[in-house]
């Protein structure tokens, strides 16, 4: 049975992975270039489903999953090749946004007076 994977250990699989190869991890302005390139491939994956341009038949079917999950692969590659751990930086942002913007939008258990 597959269980949840920690962000630690997503870290640790990819790096399991690129370390097998010579090349190692790409540098970072072509690290910031993937993200971009991948960014760009699940805009126009959610522009196919959600917008108003339709997949032309020629193209490849793929889906907002699968591009998401490429965005995560190239987003944990460039984090470890720059030693940066993800559940840190997650957590920090979490707090930021617990702290900056506590009053920021209209929660779900407030009701209008």
């Amino acid at each position: 049975m597959n269980r949840d994977k920690t962000i630690k250990e997503l870290q640790e699989e990819v790096h399991t992975y690129i370390s097998q190869f010579k090349e190692g991890y790409f540098s970072p302005l072509a690290m910031t270039a993937r993200l971009t390139e991948e960014l760009g491939e699940l805009a126009r994956e959610v522009n196919h489903y959600y917008g108003e341009k339709p997949k032309k038949v020629s193209e490849q079917k793929k889906t907002i999953e699968e591009e998401l999950g490429d965005l995560l692969f190239v987003l944990v590659c460039f984090a470890n090749s720059l030693n940066i751990d993800l559940e840190s930086a997650h957590n920090r942002i979490m707090e930021k946004f617990r702290t900056r913007d506590k009053d920021r939008w209209t929660r779900l258990d407030q009701t209008e007076e």
